[in-house]
């Protein structure tokens, strides 16, 4: 049973993930598509538009066969982290032989080679990136004006202006770091660019939707007809987040103090008295960032910086996480189709495979030892999950008796 493996935030599933997802079938002759998925807080360091079972829900109604999370920290970062921690899932599920992601580029050569350059030439790329940091230029901005000297090829260089290109790169160098042996391809993203705020034909980016939805406008042309209905469904009964609960939990967390922001995952020495500082006048989300943010941080990482604040995420726990990798597969959803291929792959599955969280206990006991050096990793693990699905539950505009939720929610299936 042929599976081509599919990185994913579905944030919402639209048209153009609906050919993405259409043509990875065709490039790699594969029955099954397995989505590893964003949980509730994004890349991008945003909360998701809804919850990620609601979305598990359009993703097979669109015709995924498997939705598998990808872990909060991994999930909530920064590109080679978000990759990496992708792959690494796609490896450990077993059975898939092929990755398919979509490129502006929509050719693997150019992008290929900047990931090799990348890993060839890393510590050097790293060095010169702290030369750029110190000097106030950004990650992003460094990483591309490096690469820029060092490729030869003016053509090949041009990858690095847009944004699914750059993530590519990351997926690409990321097979090759951790020795996997999943086979990358690439389909040309179609319609509406990624920060393009107007639709296409069909097809509209997922922040041009966002902004739609935001805005009280139509969004129906440009979600697969099934998928509409997820939407609707979820706005009426509650589901998707309020900015302003978002803004008076990050408040009250910062305003606890600044020794109580030390320690947390990415607030470098300093970082603790502007955030503070900021969350003394803020009146909206956008005011925070901006009272942050400074030359050489982005807003994105800014936003992954709350998030991580909000989920209390330790400095040392992530560093060791991040190191080691995920250490269990939380499933969301899956057709027959997808039982199938769980049931076949089952010999190749590196890590165990959950459900709701109802036994996970004992599962993660069973593989790792009750004295194992893993399970304690593996357990705390968890506990960031549970905490980033309880404070999603509070983002809500209706979150009354939807905390705890990983321990009873059903994985979501379809015929």
């Amino acid at each position: 049973m042929r599976a081509v493996g599919l990185i994913t935030e579905y944030n919402p599933f639209h048209n153009g993930h609906l050919y993405h997802l259409q043509q990875s079938k065709i490039l790699a002759d594969a029955e099954v598509a397995v989505a590893v998925m964003s949980g509730n807080f994004l890349q991008r360091g945003e909360p998701a538009l809804c919850d990620k079972w609601r979305r598990t829900e359009m993703a097979l109604a669109a015709g995924v066969d498997l939705v598998i999370e990808l872990p909060f920290l991994f999930a909530c970062n920064s590109a080679p982290h978000f990759a990496r921690g992708a792959v690494r899932v796609l490896a450990a599920i077993g059975g898939i032989e092929h990755f398919c992601f979509g490129s502006e580029a929509g050719t693997l050569a150019p992008l290929q080679a900047c990931a090799d350059l990348l890993s060839d030439q890393e510590a050097e790329v790293e060095r010169q990136s702290q030369r750029l940091l110190r000097q106030g230029i950004n990650y992003p901005a460094a990483r591309a004006e490096i690469l820029r000297g060092m490729l030869p090829d003016p053509d090949v260089a041009e990858v690095l202006e847009s944004p699914n290109n750059i993530l590519g790169i990351e997926y690409l160098k990321a097979l090759r770091q951790t020795g996997s042996g999943i086979q990358g391809l690439t389909v040309k993203r179609k319609g509406a660019g990624y920060h393009d705020l107007q639709g296409e034909g069909a097809i509209a980016s997922a922040t041009g939707i966002r902004r739609m939805l935001k805005d009280g406008e139509e969004v129906s042309p440009f979600l697969p007809e099934r998928v509409a209905l997820f939407m609707r469904n979820a706005s009426a009964a509650g589901e998707t987040v309020e900015s302003s609960h978002f803004l008076r939990l990050l408040l009250a967390r910062i305003l606890r103090g600044t020794e109580s922001l030390q320690g947390i995952y990415q607030i470098e020495h300093g970082l603790e008295n502007r955030l503070f500082e900021a969350a003394l006048t803020a009146t909206s989300i956008d005011e925070l960032i901006e009272g942050i943010k400074v030359r050489q941080l982005t807003r994105t990482r800014v936003q992954r910086i709350l998030c991580q604040l909000l989920n209390e995420i330790d400095e040392d726990f992530a560093v060791r996480f991040l190191e080691q990798g995920p250490l269990y597969l939380h499933l969301l959803g899956c057709s027959r189709l997808g039982e199938k291929f769980l049931a076949a792959s089952r010999k190749e599955r590196r890590m165990p495979l959950v459900g709701n969280y109802s036994r996970i206990h004992n599962q993660l006991q069973r593989f790792y030892g009750r004295k194992g050096a893993l399970l304690p990793l593996a357990l705390a693990q968890l506990q960031v999950e549970l905490r980033a699905s309880d404070n999603y539950a509070l983002l809500q505009r209706g979150f009354s008796a939807r905390r705890q939720r990983d321990y009873y929610e059903p994985v979501r299936r379809t015929a």
